[in-house]
């Protein structure tokens, strides 16, 4: 993509999905995902955190010696994490209970700290904050979706309402921790499906490739010319 502002934004929602590409913030997403809400809160915290630490620092990035680099990131992070606690306590406490010791363990969440030491400290405070975005919104619409199909799936409900009847009893081993991975492993079982076939696509409309993967001398991944040749 030619516009750095929207690659970061597909980057974080798509390419480098934080929790379904990068598996970061595992603990959370597996944590909270028992109901859908509860993944809405956890996500835009975690998004606002990540925005507004990725701005600092990107704006810190001169100042702050390498030699305390890490440590100084800890505590921006955690007073950014102070504020949105506090904020979460007095104006949404059903979301607060709900979540309980993961929203000060936000300070931890390796998204926020991988981002702050692989892009924010090197971005300049445009590209760190858009980079913030998709990969807050990205993180978000995972921990949704895994705990929406959680939710559906164990209690029969979506964002609180009943959709399956009462009288069908649901699976509740996907409210449990269990389910938590079966889902997840299922979601990135149809990504990587959806990616393959768009990759054999692009293969078969572009380069050449017969699509007859078992009598090919060659990979996938090769270089365009050995995918040619193969293919001739």
């Amino acid at each position: 993509m030619k516009n750095p502002y929207i690659e970061r934004l597909y980057n974080g929602l798509v390419k480098e999905n934080p929790v379904l590409v990068l598996m970061l913030g595992m603990c959370p997403t597996l944590a909270v995902s028992t109901k859908a809400m509860n993944g809405v809160g956890m996500g835009i915290s975690t998004l606002a955190v990540l925005v507004l630490s990725n701005l600092v620092i990107s704006l810190l990035r001169r100042a702050i010696p390498d030699d305390v680099r890490l440590p100084a990131y800890i505590v921006i992070v955690a007073s950014l994490v102070t504020v949105t606690e506090l904020l979460i306590e007095a104006y949404l406490p059903a979301l607060y209970d709900a979540l309980g010791i993961y929203i000060p363990l936000i300070v931890v969440n390796c998204i926020i700290l991988g981002r702050a030491e692989a892009y924010a400290n090197k971005a300049t405070p445009g590209l760190a904050v858009m980079d913030g975005i998709g990969m807050g919104i990205g993180f978000t619409l995972a921990i949704t979706l895994t705990g929406l199909l959680r939710e559906f799936l164990g209690a029969g409900t979506a964002f609180g309402f009943q959709v399956i009847p009462k009288s069908v009893e649901p699976m509740a081993i996907f409210i449990q921790s269990p389910g938590a991975f079966l889902v997840i492993a299922f979601i990135i079982m149809v990504m990587n499906a959806i990616g393959i076939k768009t990759r054999q696509r692009k293969l078969v409309e572009s380069e050449g490739c017969d699509g007859l993967c078992a009598n090919c001398a060659v990979g996938c991944d090769s270089p365009k010319n050995e995918v040619k040749e193969a293919a001739k």
